[in-house]
């Protein structure tokens, strides 16, 4: 069976990437992956797959009749912050699978937001196209629910991955930061006055490491110009650029602590056995935070002057492994709703 396996691939995320991964890892052997990504030569080099350019819809939709199944596959596809069309798109290819009497999977699902009335109204008509759905949260398994949509919940599927040793005691301070709403010019320094502290306290270097090419590189560079970064901070900072999410675990494994605004940013460091913080710009953060037991700063409230306190505390501690391998656990739930391809 060939299945076209659709996300946010090939847009250098190295999040998306992760999911990815597992989700190639998690096909039925008989399975043959057909998969929508804008770089298709970054995809092809980095899985060994087919691909197909996602965002051309004519393409996707020429390549789904050449499949027998349709995989969404990962993260939040199914909403409308990105845009109507976006949500217009999925559910034009949900559509064209079905009736094409081909099975529709909704693989590690988030679901939302969704801000327009119409938005709710399409997908609540969507969702009972799908043959198997599992979802990556709560919030998304009951929202469906009270639309009398039932189906599994588990944690993020890159919980699936393998966990690492550490081995970063002593070792820099890895970011994992991006441009965010929250952070506009002025609103960054006492965070960068924090980490600046910390860094002359400890002793430490400091990675930036653009989890999103395409939105999180050159973030340094731009906070220097704004005269955001302060001398000492500037002097112990570099970008560390990575290509795969191994890259990243690898930095992560070696890191005394890294802070991630970026969800699959802090479940790979959690992953790497690397102590963490999290600064949450989303919901979706603060969840994770909570599931491994670790500081969370909302940005949404002002920061409080404990924040060095905190950071320090958590700086060569690493997280409680027993929270790790129970969202591990869970997110084998996800491994589940891919049997419909098992034929």
């Amino acid at each position: 069976m060939r299945a076209l396996i659709c996300g946010y691939y090939g847009e250098h995320n190295l999040g998306d990437d992760a999911l990815l991964a597992v989700l190639l890892d998690q096909l039925p052997a008989n399975c043959l992956p057909v998969v929508t990504a804008h770089d298709q030569a970054l995809v092809r080099k980095q899985f060994g797959v087919e691909t197909t350019d996602r965002r051309r819809l004519g393409a996707v939709l020429a390549a789904l009749g050449r499949c027998q199944a349709l995989v969404l596959g990962g993260g939040s596809l199914l909403q409308d912050s990105t845009s109507f069309q976006s949500l217009l798109y999925y559910g034009a290819l949900m559509l064209a699978a079905r009736v094409r009497g081909q099975p529709v999977i909704l693989w590690g699902q988030g679901l939302g937001p969704l801000r327009r009335r119409r938005s709710r109204a399409l997908v609540r008509g969507l969702l009972p196209l799908a043959t198997a759905i599992s979802w990556r949260d709560a919030a998304s398994a009951g929202q469906a629910r009270a639309w009398g949509v039932e189906a599994p919940v588990g944690s993020d599927p890159v919980w699936a991955l393998s966990a690492q040793r550490w081995s970063g005691h002593g070792g820099p301070i890895v970011l994992c930061f991006r441009p965010v709403h929250q952070l506009s010019g002025a609103a960054w320094s006492p965070y960068l006055q924090a980490l600046e502290h910390l860094a002359l306290a400890a002793d430490r270097e400091v990675l930036w490491l653009p989890f999103h090419q395409d939105q999180d590189r050159g973030l340094l560079a731009s906070l220097l110009r704004q005269g955001l970064v302060g001398e000492a901070l500037a002097r112990r900072s570099r970008e560390l650029l990575v290509q795969t999410p191994a890259q990243a675990m690898e930095a992560f494994r070696q890191a005394g602590l890294v802070l991630a605004m970026r969800l699959h940013g802090l479940i790979l460091a959690a992953l790497a056995g690397s102590p963490c913080a999290a600064l949450s710009y989303d919901p979706k953060v603060a969840a994770a935070a909570a599931g491994i037991g670790c500081p969370c700063q909302e940005l949404e409230a002002p920061p409080p002057e404990s924040l060095q306190a905190t950071w320090a505390t958590a700086l060569d501690t690493p997280p409680d492994s027993s929270g790790i391998a129970a969202l591990q656990r869970d997110s084998q739930v996800h491994r589940g709703v891919l049997a419909a391809l098992d034929v």
